[in-house]
């Protein structure tokens, strides 16, 4: 099993690079996340890796942290995703969004994720609920939190006064998810 490679960057294709290790070309399949964070070509880079032998063949996955190898082996234990989904989430959504978005069940951000139906990210949240909050540092009372203060935050810049929007925060349920929640808060609103 090859669990980190370090060495010179040679190439660069979205989604796939070749890493120079002491004369090998590595080709790896990297999340556009990392993709965006490695350094110049010709320079000396780290990745955490993971390797995948199927019947087709052999590939190596590039991560430049813990936390995203982590979410990507998570990605792949759900029934129905393979590698190209699991990186198509990684690419769409950080390791925290996509924590935030399980912790909250918000199914909106992840239908937002080219390949991701509705079916699809369901079972995501689903199958991925309480698995990545640990390594991420998000649990669900964080991402609460958060949720409430972003749909407080929107109530006021749509021009509710704080007496308005703190109402409409106390009818709303206790883990309800951004967008959810700002719906909700608006046709509270509207019926006043």
């Amino acid at each position: 099993m090859i669990g980190r490679l370090t060495g010179t960057l040679a190439e660069k294709n979205p989604p796939q690079i070749v890493l120079d290790v002491n004369g090998v070309g590595y080709e790896l399949d990297v999340p556009m996340s990392t993709f965006y964070n490695l350094p110049a070509g010709g320079e000396k880079t780290t990745l955490l890796t993971h390797f995948a032998v199927r019947e087709d063949g052999h590939y190596l996955y590039g991560f430049l942290t813990q936390g995203e190898r982590f979410a990507f082996r998570q990605l792949l234990k759900v029934s129905g995703i393979g590698a190209r989904t699991a990186l198509s989430v990684l690419s769409g959504l950080s390791v925290g969004d996509l924590a935030a978005a399980v912790a909250q069940q918000e199914l909106g951000r992840l239908i937002k994720i080219p390949g991701i139906g509705k079916k699809t990210a369901e079972r995501l949240l689903l199958e991925l609920k309480g698995k990545l909050a640990e390594t991420t540092g998000v649990s669900l009372s964080a991402a609460v939190d958060d949720a409430k203060q972003d749909i407080s935050n929107a109530l006021l810049a749509l021009g509710y006064n704080e007496k308005e929007a703190a109402a409409a925060m106390k009818q709303l349920p206790a883990e309800i998810g951004t967008s959810d929640g700002i719906r909700a808060a608006l046709k509270l609103l509207s019926k006043v």
